[in-house]
């Protein structure tokens, strides 16, 4: 997965990961641009599961890149994308639970398909998202803190024994920028686990 992906964050760790399909959807070159913007991609990824899977999915994650370190000279500017999503269908008597991620570049999109479950999230279907990226970027660059050295950021609700609002988390396994989607906060301690020692399990960030 990306970060998952290489960004990310990746919460899929312990599940079985067969890749059942890859769909590719060509970008012209008019439709060529310089920076992705998230909330675009979410709400095309989300028409997608509904026209192709029905209502009844969940949307996970959201994960992204950023063209420069974030403690660089970095714009914002977003060179990649991955919305993860999760269907469970009916199969005979049983289920049969399939992990989707769209990910979408400067100049392509493509679909994956595993046969998985993905761990370590609640969905983001009905949280409230009053930040865009771009504010919680903004909310960072103005914090008074250091800026991690890493390209990646999320967009989760982690699972953990304080619940909070969904959090745009930048950074990678060493260090982390916590952005409340709701209120805007910024932390560097991860607020699922405000008691531990360490900023929560965040998978398989670079």
């Amino acid at each position: 997965m990306m970060l998952v992906l290489s960004v990310v964050l990746a919460s899929c760790s312990g599940c079985s990961n067969t890749k059942q399909q890859e769909e590719n959807i060509n970008v012209t070159e008019e439709q060529q641009i310089e920076t992705l913007v998230l909330e675009n991609t979410i709400s095309s990824d989300r028409e997608y599961m509904f026209l192709n899977y029905g209502g009844d999915y969940r949307w996970f994650e959201s994960s992204l890149k950023v063209t420069e370190f974030l403690d660089e000279d970095c714009q914002g500017n977003i060179s990649e994308v991955t919305n993860i999503f999760q269907v469970v269908t009916e199969v005979g008597s049983g289920y049969d639970t399939h992990v989707i991620m769209i990910t979408h570049t400067l100049d392509t999109s493509w679909v994956d398909v595993y046969n998985s479950f993905w761990l370590e999230d609640w969905p983001l279907n009905d949280e409230e998202i009053a930040l865009t990226f771009e504010d919680a970027f903004n909310r960072i660059q103005e914090a008074d803190c250091p800026k991690p050295h890493s390209k990646c950021c999320v967009l989760r609700c982690e699972v953990g024994p304080n619940p909070t609002n969904a959090q745009y988390i930048f950074g990678n396994r060493r260090a982390q920028l916590y952005v409340d989607a709701v209120t805007g906060d910024v932390s560097e301690n991860d607020p699922v686990f405000p008691d531990a020692n360490f900023n929560g399990p965040l998978g398989e960030w670079p």
